[in-house]
């Protein structure tokens, strides 16, 4: 029993640790965490470290790891975001369907879905791919096309609800 609350006691000093860590310094990635966390005399390994990081509902956005109350309140830039993450855009009917590398999908629906644009129903992410869910078909070509603009550079015309 006192070997369970040791455990448990680690685990919340070193999730405290990750908390301070985020809100305190852009993370770009999970070894530069673990470093950080190795510093300031926190052992992990790397598998517990993306234990936490689940847990924690930490998410992986434009500027690197944040806390789920950070990302929520983050600026809203969803042209770079574009940039960084999509690699392709086609349209199925009334989905919009992104690509990115693996790993990237959720970042960039996160921003998707801050952005409320105008005809737009919602996100689903996996990990390399994004089904955005338009209102009709029309709309969803529109979606593409704009989307597609801020991956080439354009610049965006409005599309955003108010």
């Amino acid at each position: 029993m006192l070997h369970n609350y040791a455990m448990q006691s680690v685990r919340a000093e070193r999730r405290r640790w990750i908390e301070r860590l985020l809100s305190d310094d852009s993370i770009r990635n999970q070894h530069d965490l673990l470093s950080r966390l190795q510093s300031e005399g926190i052992q992990s390994t790397q598998a517990t470290l993306s234990r936490d990081l689940a847990d924690l509902g930490v998410v992986k956005g434009s500027n690197g790891w944040r806390l789920p109350d950070q990302a929520v309140n983050a600026p809203m830039d969803l042209a770079p975001a574009v940039r960084a993450y999509m690699l392709h855009v086609e349209v199925g009917g009334t989905l919009v369907v992104l690509r990115t590398r693996t790993g990237h999908a959720t970042p960039l629906a996160v921003e998707l879905d801050r952005t409320r644009l105008d005809g737009s129903l919602g996100t689903i992410a996996g990990d390399d791919t994004i089904f955005l869910a338009a209102k009709s078909s029309a709309v969803a070509r529109g979606l593409a096309r704009r989307l597609q603009g801020m991956l080439q550079g354009d610049r965006p015309r409005r599309f955003v609800r108010r």
